[in-house]
């Protein structure tokens, strides 16, 4: 089954129990959009956010945000702010673990971009601490079992292209601590093969240790159609073990979320996944950016349920 016959089958079938957008204070003429997912520190809940103008994507910067109501998000006065796109948090021991892609800039031209990571036990302290490999996003981090970190990759380009057919791939690979990540680590992660078929693409978004031992993630996954790209929420198992997959299925799509504008044509039909957190009901509130300048949320069935609760993310 293609991708397209996949979010036919999924389109046809879906439970979106609730559907709603995240509004962002504090920040008055611009867009926040693609955030972490929310996260709790001190008793209090926060996400991290993207900001733009709408008519810019050379200036993005990527500030705290803390929960004042019911999907409505402040923005943290003093807080620092990181000049990245797309932020994602984790937690590895006792320590907070922000990543974002920075993009370097030559003569008004993108030279090149990968991923900055911050680590710390204080959220108003986080340091820089590695640099990912050139032209890569999307790298994630993720606690394992046995203690050691679990580290995921996405190369893209066209020498992907050539040899596997997809536009991306994503792999991984497992370090011992925060100490041993290095470009070249995450350069030479095993690929996850099958993933992807010819001209699609996606990466790992959130990734979260569950019951059973095994990784469940959270991600996008994407094609092109005419002049749209088309950018969906998805969810897959991994063994850590074997570096196999399993249960890949799409969990979102825009048209899940409510109605909302799009920073460019080709991006109408984008929902960029953020990840997942867990409800009291047993559900899950499933976090994306939309049209690459809003940010909303869906609420879905648990989609690792084989595989137990999670554990960490």
């Amino acid at each position: 089954m293609n991708l397209l016959q996949l979010r036919q089958q999924f389109e046809a079938n879906k439970r979106i129990y609730e559907s709603a957008k995240l509004v962002f204070l504090g920040v008055e003429d611009f867009d926040v959009y693609n955030p972490t997912i929310p996260f709790e520190w001190n008793g209090k809940r926060y996400m991290y956010g993207r900001l733009e103008k709408r008519h810019e994507w050379a200036r993005s910067w990527v500030r705290l945000f803390e929960q004042s109501g019911p999907d409505e998000w402040t923005a943290v006065p003093d807080a620092m702010i990181y000049q990245l796109e797309d932020p994602y948090i984790s937690k590895i021991g006792k320590q907070l673990v922000l990543g974002g892609t920075h993009v370097r800039y030559k003569q008004g031209q993108i030279d090149t971009f990968y991923g900055y990571f911050y680590k710390g036990c204080d959220i108003h302290d986080l340091f820089y601490f590695t640099t990912g490999p050139d032209y890569m996003k999307d790298i994630r981090l993720v606690e394992l079992q046995d203690g050691r970190i679990g580290v995921f990759s996405r190369p893209r380009g066209e020498e992907v292209r050539k040899e596997f057919g997809s536009e991306s791939l994503v792999g991984f690979a497992v370090i011992n601590s925060l100490d041993d990540l290095s470009p070249e680590v995450i350069e030479n992660a095993p690929n996850i093969r099958g993933l992807f078929r010819k001209d699609e693409w996606g990466g790992c978004n959130q990734a979260y240790l569950l019951e059973s031992g095994k990784i469940g993630v959270i991600g996008h996954i994407c094609y092109a159609q005419g002049d749209i790209s088309a950018y969906m929420n998805m969810a897959f198992v991994l063994d850590p073990q074997t570096n196999q997959f399993s249960e890949l299925k799409i969990i979102g799509t825009r048209p899940c979320y409510p109605d909302g504008p799009a920073k460019k044509p080709h991006l109408t039909d984008c929902a960029f996944t953020a990840g997942i957190e867990m409800r009291a009901d047993g559900k899950v509130n499933l976090y994306s950016g939309i049209g690459d300048c809003e940010a909303a949320r869906i609420v879905i069935d648990y989609p690792f349920g084989k595989e137990g609760a999670i554990v960490t993310i």
